[in-house]
């Protein structure tokens, strides 16, 4: 590929834009995959809407979702389907940014918040107070009040902040961030098992179900959580999407831009932190979405690191998809978390050789 044209205004492909104090780059084939990305969410949103015991076609979905239809179809599609399918889309755009900022932070398309904690925390958590209820200690008693989402949310920030203090030695190194993460992962996947194990069948049965990452009997109360952190967690990543591409380019250089390394880094991940959890708490651990999202997102948009706002709408996709696969193809109330195991593995393993061949080259 051959590298980009300097013009008078920039270089070919980016368009510098400026509002005062505030300036931004213009990149037409990342708007393009956005405004793509977002036509077929809203057309495989409104497939998934209309299916079900009482079928009805896209163009009916669309005709409530602009204000009209028959009272029936309003109540269907607005409280009983439509809560479904916006927790998917808010879910998967949470995922896809928040692996973004991971892998942009960490300069590695094989880091995602799955393989740092985040993900194993917020299910340690949540199993907690599926299984052990209010039969535990103290801790257990006060994840059971926060409610199964809060304490998932809770888990992943606790997870988070445990691999950061312990990866933490005179700054926060990349490489020594990952291999904590695993580690910590590793350690909560073998507590989630133990509390399995104390779990009775019906208890282990909602748990495996919720492990596997499930949009089934979602509901407006599972929506507005997860919005209310997008509306405040994207704009903050986008704006400082600048120090994003500072770190991009090494930290000496970042440093020479005015660029708080360390801090950058915590605050950052910070976001992706939340994001991921939240996500978790909305829907279980849906794996997989957050390490493929970014990297297929980068290959079609083009730039340094993957595109946050292009992640979004991609990570949305692809859960309403995922979603109406598991629907459809599988049949009954298959988790969405399946899907994306099964599309996402096999990409994980092309990382895994892509890297060793250039490592090796």
């Amino acid at each position: 590929m051959s590298a980009p044209t300097r013009t008078a205004t920039g270089v070919s492909g980016r368009r510098p834009l400026r509002a005062g104090p505030v300036s931004a780059v213009w990149r037409p084939r990342g708007a393009a995959l956005v405004l793509v990305a977002a036509a077929v969410l809203v057309l495989v949103g409104a497939i998934s809407i209309g299916r079900g015991d009482y079928p009805i076609s896209v163009g009916d979905v669309l005709r409530v979702l602009a204000g009209g239809g028959s009272r029936g179809e309003t109540f269907v599609v607005t409280q009983l389907r439509l809560p479904r399918v916006l927790c998917g889309a808010l879910v998967g755009a949470a995922l896809g940014v928040a692996g973004a900022i991971t892998q942009g932070v960490a300069r590695n398309p094989l880091t995602s918040p799955d393989v740092l904690g985040v993900t194993d925390g917020a299910a340690v958590a949540a199993l907690a107070v599926l299984v052990l209820g209010g039969t535990g200690g103290s801790a257990v008693g006060i994840l059971v009040a926060l409610g199964l989402p809060l304490a998932a949310l809770v888990g992943g920030l606790l997870a988070a902040t445990l691999v950061v203090v312990l990866a933490y030695r005179q700054g926060l190194d990349a490489f020594r961030f990952i291999l904590v993460g695993l580690g910590i992962s590793v350690a909560l996947v073998s507590v989630t098992s133990w509390l399995l194990v104390l779990a009775n069948i019906q208890q282990a049965g909602l748990a495996m179900v919720w492990l596997r990452g499930s949009l089934n009997a979602r509901g407006w109360e599972h929506v507005v959580p997860v919005a209310v952190v997008l509306a405040v967690a994207v704009p903050i990543a986008v704006a400082l999407a600048f120090r994003l591409d500072a770190l991009d380019l090494g930290d000496d250089t970042a440093r020479g831009l005015g660029v708080r390394v360390d801090r950058s880094r915590v605050l950052l991940l910070g976001l992706a932190v939340v994001l991921a959890a939240s996500a978790t708490a909305a829907a279980g651990p849906i794996r997989f979405v957050a390490l493929v999202v970014p990297q297929v997102s980068l290959r079609l948009a083009g730039g340094s690191r993957p595109p946050l706002v292009a992640s979004a709408v991609v990570g949305a996709l692809l859960v309403v998809g995922g979603d109406l696969v598991a629907r459809t193809v599988l049949g009954g109330e298959v988790p969405v978390g399946v899907v994306t195991v099964v599309l996402g593995a096999p990409y994980l393993l092309y990382l895994l050789v892509r890297r060793t061949r250039k490592d090796s080259a």
